[in-house]
């Protein structure tokens, strides 16, 4: 997969896109990425990519032009343009996984006080990571290039390992332990112990249907 940000601050993808599982895939050759600035794309020697409103209020929006060269600068054939903002859809595990079927990524990153209505033409869709606002979309284009890039084969050391996370079959996580075998006087679940497989399944099961009703009663409708 390839994915490429549209940014006015690039400099803040390296540091998260080129650590841990990520940098690993990207050594490996299943995931590359690159940024784009607006303002290569602006006139004038200030280079300027934004504006105040029509209207009047408070704050700046991004220029419809240099944005729109930015995004056809990469975008080709077969590529999801996807808007990064407050007003989005709510992005999902669910989401996560439908964009990884996808070959290429826009993931254009919203600043000031959003951009020219005119421009949302641009995008396939608009994604939000949660009901708050950030200074910026840097950070949920990261977001969402993490969960996605979990879910290319061979990313992830185990090909189950995504399978079996939270979210996947709608429950929680079940709990998990490892050494010490009593720390602090709780001990761990002797079914851990048993060697049969069977009913440590069963018991995973019964404690992530528990860890979610109390953790997230609302998500216990949908599993």
């Amino acid at each position: 997969m390839r994915i490429d940000f549209v940014t006015l601050f690039p400099e803040m993808f390296a540091p998260v896109m080129d650590a841990s599982i990520l940098g690993r895939a990207r050594g490996r050759g299943l995931l590359d990425w690159g940024c784009v600035n607006p303002r290569d794309f602006s006139e004038g020697e200030r280079r300027k990519v934004d504006d105040r409103p029509f209207g009047g209020g408070p704050g700046m929006v991004l220029m419809a032009e240099p944005l729109e060269k930015a995004v056809q600068s990469v975008k080709k054939k077969g590529s999801r343009v996807i808007f990064l903002s407050p007003q989005g859809e709510t992005f999902t595990d669910r989401k996560a996984s439908r964009l990884a079927e996808n070959k290429h990524l826009v993931l254009v990153c919203g600043r000031y006080e959003g951009v020219d209505e005119r421009a949302l033409d641009l995008f396939d869709e608009e994604l939000s990571i949660g009901d708050y606002v950030l200074t910026g979309g840097e950070l949920p284009a990261m977001v969402v290039a993490d969960a996605v890039a979990r879910k290319l084969p061979g990313v992830l050391k185990k090909e189950d390992a995504a399978e079996s996370e939270s979210f996947v079959s709608g429950l929680l996580d079940f709990p998990q332990y490892t050494r010490p075998r009593v720390w602090r006087g709780r001990e761990v679940p002797d079914v851990l112990f048993s060697g049969d497989h069977r009913k440590i399944a069963e018991w995973r099961r019964k404690a992530a249907r528990a860890a979610t009703k109390r953790k997230r009663p609302d998500l216990t409708p949908r599993a």
